[in-house]
């Protein structure tokens, strides 16, 4: 056999980088990688896939190879697993489990997230712990952002080859240079947008103004990227271009385009320049104007209202994230007793500190390094009527230090990271600001599974935790767990 061989000719390094590999899929891995094995003299070798489903059958390129595993890439999938079901939607990148029921994309989730905190964090009765699996109100058009990417390199689908055009969609998967038209509702966003997305690529290419060529850095249109309110149905636009050529842009014309194609749903229209080289649409040096209407649209959750602007974080699902707060703020226990301070850290713009202040008489505060977004939480807060709150720009590390009067009384800390976690020393920072009860928000169950490991250390211990889908036909799920000293 041809991997025996290799075995034997090369016994640290089984796969070359770029070699591509036909697989059939036969488990899961948390984080949505496919497992495939190959048999050799020494036994079963195990290749990852990322973004594949057990069952499938793939082409797959080798991006690193170890002794005992491999890394690949998926290139293609050329036969699909017996439980994926034809959905009336455009297959896109974002969307790697859109064929599979909804019901095994939670088993799959629940099943590779138990491994991994018995793995990462050491907790080999995990399942005894566990709560619920809070799934999404919604399973399709539950997303109220989409951003969408221009590039003159456009991957055709139906040939499986680039090609010099116009293209405007997703970046096809495994790059960042080429784009796929998205020519048809996605499923995941909103279907009135997604389905006229191609007559805005003809205006545009119609210019006369090029797409952007990403490995060239030139180009002049480079992201549309659009909010939706939930509660109002409307829509906020940012057009993202560089300054070429900019005298040539009729910004009067593609504002009338846009109305012409959604009409009135259009809330306010943004024209932001952004000449970086990098392929962000915010610009560290860019400019933003509004050219249509107003630069925010009005959003609730659980009954609090917001203005969001383009910038703005903002739940990606609020209707999943009611659900999340709602179990993060049951497990926070009955705020109307005691009278310690409830901290809300890494609070943004402060929508857990406000559901966490209504309707008690207790002092909660809410801290998050980001200026802006504390700035935007007090107004928030006042705009809601909420009085018992206080929001402090500070280091999450640092703040005992900068608000020394806070020592000692600290009652529950609720604290939702971002995806890359609490750094360790800032987590033994929080650990001693020795509060009794911790409620734990993550959007990655793998530092959450880490950091579990060092509060069990710290005297915490874990009561419970549960799993919220906020992403439906993708990888992604997210944790909120309940600690006690």
């Amino acid at each position: 056999m041809y991997f025996c061989a290799l075995m034997g000719a090369n016994r640290k390094r089984l796969l070359k980088r770029g070699q591509q590999l036909e697989l059939t899929i036969k488990d899961m891995a948390f984080g949505g990688v496919g497992i495939a094995e190959l048999e050799t003299e020494e036994g079963l070798f195990k290749v990852f896939v990322q973004n594949t489903i057990p069952g499938q059958k793939v082409r797959a390129r080798v991006v690193k190879s170890k002794r005992r595993h491999a890394e690949c890439k998926l290139d293609e999938v050329l036969e699909a697993a017996p439980d994926e079901r034809d959905v009336p939607f455009q297959s896109i990148p974002g969307a790697p489990y859109a064929r599979l029921p909804i019901e095994l994309q939670r088993e799959f989730k629940q099943k590779t997230t138990f491994e991994l905190f018995k793995r990462i964090g050491g907790i080999g009765d995990i399942e005894s712990y566990f709560d619920t699996y809070i799934e999404s109100p919604q399973d399709w058009h539950y997303r109220n952002k989409m951003e969408y990417s221009f590039s003159v390199i456009r991957y055709d689908l139906e040939a499986k080859e680039e090609r010099d055009d116009f293209g405007l969609g997703f970046k096809h998967r495994g790059t960042w240079w080429a784009v796929e038209n998205l020519d048809a509702d996605s499923g995941l966003f909103d279907e009135e947008l997604e389905s006229k997305l191609k007559d805005l690529r003809v205006w545009c290419d119609a210019s006369g103004l090029p797409a952007w060529h990403p490995p060239k850095r030139e180009g002049f249109y480079r992201f549309f990227v659009v909010r939706k309110s939930r509660r109002t149905n409307q829509l906020l636009f940012n057009l993202v271009t560089t300054s070429d050529d900019l005298h040539l842009f009729d910004r009067d014309d593609f504002v009338a385009k846009c109305v012409e194609l959604w009409g009135d749903r259009i809330a306010g229209i943004l024209h932001s320049i952004n000449d970086d080289k990098g392929e962000r649409v915010q610009s560290s040096a860019g400019s933003s104007t509004l050219i249509h209407g107003r630069e925010t649209i009005s959003e609730s959750i659980n009954g609090l209202n917001f203005e969001v602007s383009m910038g703005s974080f903002f739940q990606t699902n609020p209707a999943s994230a009611e659900r999340l707060y709602n179990k993060a703020i049951d497990y926070a226990g009955d705020l109307n007793q005691g009278d310690g301070v409830i901290m809300d850290l890494f609070c943004g713009t402060g929508t857990i500190t406000q559901l966490l202040a209504r309707g008690i008489d207790r002092e909660v505060i809410g801290v998050d390094i980001v200026e802006s977004a504390i700035e935007d939480a007090r107004v928030n807060a006042q705009m809601n009527g909420i009085s018992n709150v206080k929001f402090h720009a500070a280091d999450v590390g640092k703040f005992l230090n900068e608000f020394p009067e806070y020592q000692g009384k600290i009652s529950t800390i609720v604290l939702d990271p971002p995806r890359g976690g609490i750094a360790p020393k800032t987590l033994r920072k929080v650990i001693a600001i020795d509060a009794p009860r911790m409620v734990y928000i993550s959007c990655n169950p793998a530092t959450q599974a880490r950091d579990t490991e060092t509060l069990i250390e710290n005297g915490y211990r874990l009561v419970k935790w549960s799993l919220v889908d906020q992403f439906p036909h993708t990888s992604h799920v997210e944790c909120v767990a309940l600690f006690e000293k």
